[in-house]
């Protein structure tokens, strides 16, 4: 049987269709694959890099409270999303084999699923940590439902105000920790933000022609070229490698920490340069994209290792 073209999907992102509420295995595995495992699961990554870098006191509870309220906030505002894109992800060939395309789930269960878990959460995070991790955790879904979702549709700017929304976990964990956040955790902010910018880019430029059909005016829709990406990614790459230094020169890390902080970065700085001087990006795109996704954990893995080691 053919597949389907982007007509037909437009034709049946239109109609809500039932689920075989019998098939239980399906709806379940439909639930799980909308909280994005991935993306949630990098968020409580980033979020207990955080925690431990600000060496908390060994509280067993308190670090299961935290984990999990992060993960379900995290897994509730994926959710949500999704149900906020049903239409559009249902066209685009990259989303349209997501849960609720393919009719896995409905989109009532869709939009109850995420209201649960970002509400159950937020609840861990309030009365399990404290209130200033549910505030981070609370500003995280919404910023990332009310502002980041529907601005894709209107605005280049999306991009940068997801990243905005994407930095926030290391701020529930350093509110974990500390229960206020001080400069080191801003500067994790930093990092998490800063590093978003390129990933994000090379990810757009690969799908270029997926968030063209949906009509959204990403910066990769709107530079024909790919320069101004290019040049948008390179810029945030090298403010990215600045604030991954200042953990050493404000004194929170060791010269080993400085040492692969410079070699990470360099690397970094090799693949976007690349990237911006590329004359075929997509390529160029991808390898900045597996270039990101090495450089994060290795950085911030070095970061923890060199505050509880050094």
């Amino acid at each position: 049987m053919p597949p389907k073209t982007s007509a037909e999907y437009q034709i049946d992102s239109s109609v809500e269709v039932l689920v075989d509420t019998q098939s239980k295995p399906k709806i379940l595995t439909g639930l799980w694959e909308l909280t994005k495992p991935r993306l949630s699961f990098l968020s409580v990554v980033t979020a207990l890099v955080s925690y431990l870098a600000a060496q908390p006191d060994r509280n067993f509870l308190l670090l299961l409270n935290f984990l999990c309220g992060t993960a379900l906030s995290a897994g509730g505002a994926a959710a949500i999303n999704q149900w906020m894109e049903r239409k559009t992800d249902a066209i685009m060939l990259r989303t349209r084999d997501r849960p609720l395309p393919s009719h896995m789930v409905t989109p009532m269960h869709a939009i109850l699923w995420g209201i649960f878990l970002s509400v159950t959460g937020t609840t861990q995070l309030f009365f399990g940590v404290n209130q200033l991790a549910a505030l981070f955790g609370l500003s995280t879904i919404l910023s990332y439902t009310l502002i980041y979702t529907p601005m894709k549709r209107r605005s280049r700017w999306a991009t940068e105000v997801g990243a905005v929304s994407g930095s926030l976990p290391p701020l529930i964990g350093w509110a974990a920790a500390e229960g206020t956040i001080s400069t080191l955790g801003w500067i994790l902010f930093g990092i998490l933000f800063f590093w978003q910018i390129p990933h994000f880019m090379a990810i757009a430029w690969t799908y270029r022609n997926d968030y063209e059909s949906v009509n959204f005016p990403m910066l990769s829709v709107i530079d024909r070229f790919g320069h101004k990406v290019a040049n948008w990614s390179m810029l945030h790459t090298v403010l990215l490698v600045v604030i991954s230094l200042l953990p050493f020169f404000l004194g929170f890390c060791s010269s080993i920490y400085l040492i692969i902080a410079i070699f990470l970065g360099s690397y970094f700085l090799w693949r976007a340069n690349a990237f911006r001087n590329a004359q075929k990006r997509e390529i160029a795109a991808r390898q900045l994209f597996i270039a990101s996704i090495f450089y994060l954990p290795a950085l911030l893995g070095f970061l923890v290792l060199d505050r509880w080691l050094w």
